[in-house]
């Protein structure tokens, strides 16, 4: 395994990395800042948004989108920086958001606050079309990190709270189908944030566990990262498409006034033999 390198440190709750161009783009919740990163290290905030979640995905045609949880919106960054409405989403509790090469957009939201210690209920993803979201699969205990496949047939959802990946079959229209366990982890994986890479093999991020772990089809492990705080995020960039952006943090819990211990915030980055 080749050198972990720290590209920024010193930042909050880090979470959904995106590569793009040729920076890394990643949310830190504590701050509500959507920040943009190079190789060297240069960082630059690109908007600001208080939400809690904070998540982001990129369209087919360049433009940023930024999952406002807190006002129900997803919102759309223009070219010039300005943010607008891209789509009513009719409540609070977004988690994560997921685009194919179609432009079908996928946003994911937990069926209670989990922060406030209230019974935990199932969790949905949706479909954002026209200016709105349909619900497109439910019944998922804790809906976290999405991917789709390079050939954007299969939509992956991690479900943190049953240790599995669950994969959908998409159709033309955005429409999900043909649910199935993708991978079981095991009873000790907690997977957050995932990648999908050219194998088709998913990496997933595992804070209490401390690490991102590549698995195939089915479950077997394939690579491991050790970290010495929790895994929030991964996402496959760089060059070559080979490097493993990881998003870090000392983990205090949901329930905690500061979730991470502040300015415990990381950004990471790995050489992986598999890319994008």
């Amino acid at each position: 395994m080749n050198e972990i390198r720290t590209l920024l440190d010193g930042r909050g709750l880090v979470e959904s990395p995106r590569w793009h161009g040729d920076r890394l783009y990643f949310s830190d919740w504590s701050a509500g800042e959507v920040v943009a990163v190079g190789l060297d290290g240069a960082a630059e905030v690109v908007a600001h948004v208080k939400s809690l979640p904070l998540c982001t995905e990129w369209l087919p045609d360049g433009r940023l989108l930024i999952v406002s949880s807190a006002d129900g919106l997803l919102l759309r960054r223009e070219p010039d920086g300005t943010l607008t409405t891209h789509a009513d989403l009719g409540r609070e509790g977004w988690n994560d958001i997921t685009v194919d090469g179609c432009g079908h957009i996928y946003v994911n939201a937990v069926g209670f606050d989990p922060m406030s210690g209230e019974m935990s209920k199932p969790g949905s993803v949706f479909l954002v079309a026209d200016g709105s979201a349909r619900q497109v699969a439910d019944d998922i205990a804790f809906p976290n990190g999405m991917a789709v496949t390079p050939d954007d047939s299969t939509l992956i959802v991690a479900d943190s709270y049953t240790h599995s990946l669950m994969a959908f079959d998409i159709a033309a229209d955005g429409s999900l189908s043909g649910r199935r366990l993708w991978a079981d982890l095991g009873e000790a994986a907690a997977p957050d944030g995932i990648c999908v890479d050219a194998e088709n093999a998913v990496w997933y991020a595992d804070v209490p566990n401390r690490h991102c772990v590549r698995v195939a089809e089915g479950g077997e492990i394939l690579q491991t990262v050790a970290l010495d705080r929790g895994g929030f995020a991964c996402t496959l960039g760089g060059p070559t498409g080979r490097t493993l952006f990881i998003t870090a943090a000392e983990w205090r819990g949901m329930t905690e006034p500061e979730m991470v211990t502040p300015a415990s915030g990381q950004i990471l980055a790995v050489d992986v033999g598999h890319g994008a």
